[in-house]
């Protein structure tokens, strides 16, 4: 600078001080939070649409193969059968059950009853276990049309249980769920 020179230089403002550049810089803040707020709740909503609900497992007998086969004309039967039955768990946590019993009926009268131990389904997979069961005629009433069924070759089953568990998803929230299984089968004899 010229020291002779006796003007003084006004400085201009820094742009980014005005009021107009605050403002822009305001607002370009507001839309971004804006943003922001609109696709988290998106995400928590589909979050807790998908991931977080509680579904029912499915319970069932898959097949079943039998150790001994006994049918008689007078009519009766008797038969050692082994079932594979599993337990298909959709959520995304685990599945506790407890003990529970699968009963096996001959028109409506029971014919023989299985255990299912308690245990445990992981997280979106299928828990598969064996169910021995025992099934005896020795309840059925001699005027029941168990005679005709024989000689026609083919024996009509009903498989009724109540699976009790807890769902657990995100190792904190937890629901009751019962698990009901009817299941008709015709035995070829």
């Amino acid at each position: 600078m010229d020291p002779n020179n006796k003007t003084k230089k006004v400085e201009e403002p820094f742009p980014h001080h005005s009021k107009e550049f605050c403002r822009k810089k305001h607002m370009k803040i507001l839309v971004y939070a804006i943003i922001f707020a609109v696709f988290q709740t998106s995400v928590i909503t589909l979050f807790a649409l998908t991931v977080m609900k509680f579904k029912t497992p499915r319970f069932c007998v898959s097949y079943a193969s039998f150790a001994t086969f006994d049918v008689q004309s007078t009519p009766s039967f008797s038969m050692g059968m082994v079932t594979e039955t599993g337990v298909k768990n959709t959520n995304f946590g685990q599945f506790k059950y407890d003990n529970t019993t699968v009963d096996f009926y001959y028109k409506d009268t029971k014919v023989g009853e299985g255990v299912v131990e308690r245990g445990r389904a992981k997280w979106r997979s299928t828990r598969m276990f064996n169910v021995i069961v025992d099934l005896s005629s020795n309840n059925i009433s001699s005027n029941s049309q168990l005679g005709n069924d024989i000689n026609s070759g083919i024996l009509p089953l009903t498989t009724r249980s109540r699976l009790r568990g807890r769902v657990t998803i995100m190792f904190f929230m937890e629901k009751n769920k019962f698990v009901n299984m009817n299941c008709t089968m015709d035995l070829a004899i």
